[in-house]
């Protein structure tokens, strides 16, 4: 048995030891309780250092998510092909026992053989996904789901958005959102565009009781065309230095647009997009700090993606993507400074852990490898 494997069997041993199911021993024990409760059976030093560590664990267990994106190769595999896990609710078995406590949808279809049938995006279905995750001890906290695309709204779109808001309150989801960038383009006037349509959106699924968030991609952090001579179309060739989502958290409602960062692409923007041309013509250089955006506005950052990335300057994004806790983001040093510690919900993502074919069970390898670098991350 690995290391990561022997961590895993931990929790369950000890709640057959103390005659607790799953969802009594996740009330009964977080944090230094967990830890004191795995002393006294005898558990290994390791588990009570990642709760009782000097300073504190940075990502406390409730708040250990992953995006089931990560495991999406699990979630769309013929169960009648395989003994691995498959479908949502064997996934969400696997990520239980591994110790994950939070979840963030990336749709809702899995294998047609699967346990509900192809797709569960309804709310019939949404209550059967509920059940499955509160018999494994797991609390949705997002999706990356349906955003109307056009604005003003269709009313299709509109009527399929809010039916995403009822979804979302039957799984439980806090949050809601969108895999994307509020918009791909460089110039302001379509930010500002975008900014109208996600303040809208954010007013209705406030309504609802759920907070919207937009995730980003290494181009959001890159520079934003405001300013200088304009092309042949009339639009701006130069930038003041603004980046495009830092200018959207000016121009969006606080009250009702959050943000997911991915800290991966932070990172890869922050090796990319590094100099920009001024409104004088002039080339200027300034180094992205995913930091300096989160810190003064930590309140709109509710969830994050936590990949981690190995520097690589071979390739065009100077990283390569590698289970969490592998890499060289300084994530100890990112979940120090991003401030309301506890209040933050990172989620695990590996776009490459699945293995395909040659390692079919490598991503949910990975999912227990990560968990366990999550936990063992201190202060």
């Amino acid at each position: 048995m690995s290391a990561y494997e022997e961590e895993i069997e931990i929790g369950g041993a000890l709640r057959r030891r103390l005659g607790l199911n799953r969802r009594q021993f996740l009330a009964a024990t977080t944090g230094i309780t967990a830890a004191a409760a795995v002393t006294a059976v005898g558990g290994p030093a390791s588990a009570v250092r990642a709760a009782t560590g000097p300073n504190g664990v940075l990502i406390p267990p409730p708040r250990r998510g992953i995006i089931l994106y990560t495991v999406r190769d699990a979630i769309s595999r013929d169960p009648n092909s395989t003994p691995l896990p498959s479908g949502f609710r064997r996934v969400f078995e696997e990520l239980g026992r591994i110790g994950y406590q939070q979840v963030e949808f990336a749709g809702y279809g899995q294998h047609a053989n699967s346990e509900g049938g192809a797709s569960l995006e309804s709310v019939a279905g949404a209550r059967v996904l509920r059940g499955w995750l509160d018999d494994n001890g797991l609390r949705a906290q997002g999706n990356h789901g349906f955003i109307p695309g056009s604005w003003p709204f269709t009313q299709p779109d509109l009527d399929r958005f809010k039916q995403h808001l009822e979804i979302a309150n039957i799984l439980g989801m806090d949050h809601m959102g969108t895999g994307n960038d509020p918009t791909g383009s460089a110039y302001k006037a379509d930010w500002d565009k975008a900014a109208e349509k996600w303040n809208a959106l954010g007013a209705i699924a406030s309504d609802a009781g759920i907070k919207l968030y937009t995730h980003n991609h290494d181009v959001a952090y890159s520079f934003l065309l405001d300013s200088g001579p304009l092309d042949a179309l009339g639009r701006p060739t130069r930038s003041s230095g603004i980046r495009r989502l830092e200018y959207f958290l000016t121009i969006s409602d606080p009250k009702v647009v959050y943000l997911e960062m991915d800290i991966f692409w932070a990172h890869v923007a922050q090796y990319k997009h590094r100099t920009y041309t001024a409104p004088d013509g002039s080339v200027q250089t300034d180094v992205f700090d995913p930091l300096s955006v989160v810190r003064p506005n930590t309140k709109r950052f509710p969830l994050f993606h936590a990949k981690d990335g190995k520097s690589n300057t071979a390739t065009g994004n100077g990283y390569d993507m590698v289970p969490f806790g592998t890499g060289d983001i300084d994530y100890a040093a990112f979940f120090r400074g991003v401030g309301a510690k506890g209040s933050h919900n990172p989620m695990y993502e590996q776009d490459n852990a699945p293995g395909g074919t040659a390692d079919p069970a490598r991503s949910l390898q990975y999912a227990a490898l990560s968990y366990t670098n999550m936990a063992a991350l201190r202060g």
